[in-house]
């Protein structure tokens, strides 16, 4: 039997002498497995050993037979041996039970110990205990594993972090488009999460570079000085990693000694004052690079000796460094194309005669999103016959296509009203059939208007106005005693609709002295969610309360009622007639 400490892991031979097969097989298994089994009597002393248990234990088996396994084998961490009275493996006979352990130590033959994970239950023999197995393995493996997994773990929560980190950057630098205010924003997204300061500095034309932005943590003041202009780059070499980086090289990692070493250039120095006044024993400086230039770049620093940076840190801000130069570019392209759409604006939106005794204002707001500039637009001018002529209308969209064709409209409503003489209804007609041949817009709302001299039979101050419409918003008439009705008369349909039996025809209406005449685009009073008609009452009720304020006041006024935030573009067009007697 395994109790009577025997050897073990012979086959028997087939003279039936030997073990029996099953016991053969049991015991085979016990030896081939890769933990340590060892039996003990009821007093204790070891009566048969595996294989496993003495290569993990380094005794051969006759010295393991017949030892106190308590005494041989137990041992405190520091060695030592237990009391036996505390000793787990001796309560299991006592107390008939399995008993285990995840962590203990064993002595081995070279003085060693050996960090175990047991588990000891008691063996009997017609109901009577007569014995204990003890099976253990060794833990070391299992120990490195965990740590390994640990690291495992850590490393993939810190990729976790800097991922978001990087998403979180992403997010917020695209949602501005002025390049000093996202700099800025990226600095507090790095301070302190990731440096104890942070300094952005770029370049603004060929050879203006500034600091755009500084992040400091706790209550540290930023000195205004700080964000003056920098020196130019210098033409020699420098061993300046400020200077390097803006060159070209890849981001750098600089240590204490770096830090300290004395500034070779201007543009050295002012980088090196920063160090100077906030301290860092490490520091990282990263280039701002797109695929076509180098835009600046940052600079993170720690002061902290204990916590410096690593060459993984230096990945890290170099990705970071890469997101906020395109986000940058991007801001900066933005503003170029902002420019040259801004000229391209006051190109197409004319400045107003001055005409006779009437007052003109106009007001234009592009969309907040796209190229700002758009289809909506107005124009006034004087024709051939002495008579003002208003305009306003709306091409869909608000990009730079729907200017190009708001451009084609305006311009050739403009020549068609110089060049015929003839009624609003009329020359819109004349333009609708235009359009379908020299223009690439589909369809645009439009009205047009002639602010005609007072009747011989009327009043003399009070003018007359001949209009029609292309299915734009009704015009709003004020009056210089606060009342404001819409002129819905005059509508037909949209420019671009080309329709065999349309008629266009024109509408009249009195504009007594001091009233005032607004022309507006749907942008003004088209709201998500909200009925049209309640927000033309609303125009309406505020432009009364508007009646005897100055024109130009009058105009920004009514802007304030756009809804926030905008989705369109808003153009308005306002005509102030003189008082009785002017």
């Amino acid at each position: 039997m395994m109790a009577d400490g025997g050897d073990v892991g012979h086959r028997p031979n087939g003279s039936g002498s030997g073990a029996q097969p099953a016991e053969w097989l049991l015991r085979a298994a016990f030896d081939g497995t890769g933990m340590g089994i060892y039996l003990t009597d009821l007093a204790g002393r070891i009566t048969w050993v595996n294989p496993g248990a003495t290569a993990l234990l380094g005794f051969p088996a006759d010295e393991l037979r017949g030892a106190d396994a308590h005494q041989k084998l137990h041992r405190r961490l520091d060695g030592g041996l237990p009391p036996r009275s505390g000793c787990e493996l001796v309560t299991v006979c006592r107390q008939d039970r399995t008993v285990r352990s995840e962590f203990a130590t064993f002595a081995t033959a070279g003085g060693r110990l050996l960090p175990v994970a047991w588990v000891a239950s008691p063996i009997h023999h017609d109901g009577e205990p007569v014995g204990v197995v003890v099976v253990f393995i060794d833990v070391v493996e299992r120990l490195d594993a965990a740590g390994r997994q640990a690291e495992e773990l850590a490393r993939a929560q810190k990729l976790t972090e800097q991922f978001r980190l990087l998403t979180e950057i992403s997010t917020v630098l695209t949602q501005t488009l002025d390049v000093r205010e996202a700099m800025t924003r990226l600095g507090r997204l790095l301070v302190p999460r990731l440096a104890d300061w942070a300094a952005v500095d770029m370049f603004l034309g060929p050879r203006e570079l500034r600091r755009l932005a500084m992040a400091c943590a706790g209550a540290t003041p930023v000195d205004p000085s700080w964000f003056a202009e920098l020196p130019s780059l210098p033409k020699g070499p420098s061993r300046s990693a400020l200077v390097r980086v803006l060159r070209g090289e890849q981001a750098l990692l600089l240590g204490p000694e770096q830090i300290a070493a004395p500034p070779d250039g201007p543009l050295a120095a002012a980088h090196d004052s920063l160090f100077n006044v906030l301290g860092g024993s490490s520091a990282i400086v990263a280039p701002l690079r797109t695929p076509r230039r180098v835009l600046g770049a940052l600079t993170v620093a720690r002061t902290d000796p204990a916590r410096p940076y690593t060459e993984a840190d230096v990945e890290l801000v170099a990705d970071i460094a890469r997101t906020a130069a395109l986000a940058a570019d991007n801001a900066c392209l933005f503003g170029q194309q902002r420019d040259i759409v801004d000229t391209m604006q006051r190109h197409l939106l004319t400045a107003l005669p001055q005409v006779d005794h009437l007052q003109l204002a106009a007001r234009y707001l592009a969309a907040p999103a796209g190229s700002q500039v758009g289809g909506d637009w107005y124009d006034a001018f004087v024709l051939p016959d002495g008579v003002t002529a208003l305009a306003i209308g709306d091409v869909a969209g608000h990009d730079l296509e729907a200017a190009g064709q708001m451009a084609q409209l305006r311009n050739m409503l403009r020549a068609l009203a110089c060049d015929h003489k003839e009624s609003p209804s009329l020359i819109l007609d004349r333009l609708n059939k235009v359009m379908a041949v020299a223009s690439d817009a589909h369809t645009a709302s439009a009205i047009l208007a002639r602010i005609e001299p007072p009747r011989p039979e009327s009043d003399p101050d009070t003018r007359i106005l001949r209009w029609t419409s292309a299915g734009h918003l009704p015009p709003l008439l004020v009056t210089a005693h606060g009342q404001a009705r819409y002129l819905e008369e005059g509508q037909s349909l949209l420019l671009g609709v080309h329709l065999d039996d349309v008629t266009r025809h024109d509408a009249l209406a009195p504009l007594p002295p001091g009233s005032t005449l607004l022309l507006y685009t749907d942008g003004l009073v088209e709201v998500p969610g909200v009925n049209l008609d309640n927000s033309l009452a609303r125009l309406r009720r505020h432009a009364a309360t508007l009646a005897r304020r100055p024109l130009q006041d009058f105009c920004e006024q009514v802007l304030a009622l756009a809804p926030s935030p905008r989705t369109d573009d808003i153009a308005l067009l306002a005509l102030r007639l003189p008082p009785p007697g002017q």
